[in-house]
């Protein structure tokens, strides 16, 4: 989770944090409510249960390198108000597109798991996700990382500069699609794809990684948000432009006997997704 210098507390944007939020503000209703000792001990459990599982997944999980925590402070700390004067970019730039310690931790697993030695990453920001993944990868490997706005990409490489496994990143800056199309044109093959992009576009990303060889036969697809704050199972009526993006994508993934996969309820949904033989 992203947030400016001056922004004290930044505002949940994943199922769990949403409902952590939540269940605060039945608890300070509930103080001014004539409520049982023994609703007051239930809802004191409930939210201990809730907001304790994300600071013990940190604590349980091994530590991010220097390199990726310099990167993400250097993030946390630009002002991206002086770059995008869109207010609904700078929100989303700041709360939901850094990968962060425990998505980046997982990445590095799926790479040494999956024997990855070619990674395909669509939608890069900062590049979290790109350097951690590069922090596992063999000497001989690396990674395609596809970004469509030239500040945010530099903002990258400068990050990348400063890390021993920054060379194995190579960004490409134009619309993921026009560089998918590309690397499926000149006979690319990826062991292992990361989908962290516009939400709208995520069916035609994935239709395009199953019709060409861009994912290897043996490759996997690793898609971020999934779960986007609940909204995929929230009321048609409750979901914002993006959830039911994810909705829609969700379920063509389910429907698709090309594949199977899994959601993992980790920050806002993580999806793996493998292509059946």
């Amino acid at each position: 989770m992203v947030g400016t210098a001056n922004q004290k507390t930044a505002r949940p944007v994943t199922p769990l944090g949403i409902f952590v939020q939540e269940l605060e503000q039945i608890i300070i209703a509930a103080k001014t409510e004539s409520v049982s000792a023994e609703f007051k001990t239930s809802l004191d459990k409930a939210y201990h249960l809730a907001a304790g599982i994300d600071p013990y997944l940190e604590d349980c999980t091994t530590s991010e390198s220097e390199a990726l925590a310099n990167l993400s402070r250097k993030t946390q700390q630009e002002d991206w108000t002086k770059r995008f004067s869109d207010g609904e970019t700078v929100k989303a730039l700041e709360q939901e597109m850094l990968s962060g310690h425990i998505e980046g931790q997982l990445l590095k697993m799926l790479v040494s798991l999956t024997k990855s030695q070619r990674v395909l990453e669509i939608g890069m920001f900062t590049g979290y996700s790109a350097l951690a993944i590069a922090e596992a990868l063999p000497d001989d490997g690396y990674v395609v990382a596809c970004e469509v706005d030239d500040y945010v990409s530099q903002f990258a490489i400068n990050c990348f500069a400063a890390s021993p496994y920054g060379d194995k990143i190579k960004v490409k800056v134009a619309p993921a699609i026009e560089t998918m199309r590309q690397l499926a044109q000149d006979g690319e093959s990826f062991d292992l794809v990361f989908i962290d992009a516009d939400k709208a576009g995520y069916i035609d990303y994935f239709c395009l990684l199953l019709d060409t060889e861009l994912l290897a036969p043996d490759g996997f697809i690793c898609v971020d948000n999934t779960l986007l704050q609940g909204e995929p199972y929230l009321p048609e009526a409750q979901r914002s432009a993006n959830g039911q993006a994810i909705a829609y994508f969700n379920r063509f993934v389910a429907e698709d006997p090309r594949v199977e996969q899994v959601l993992i309820p980790l920050r806002d949904g993580v999806t793996i997704i493998k292509r059946i033989r």
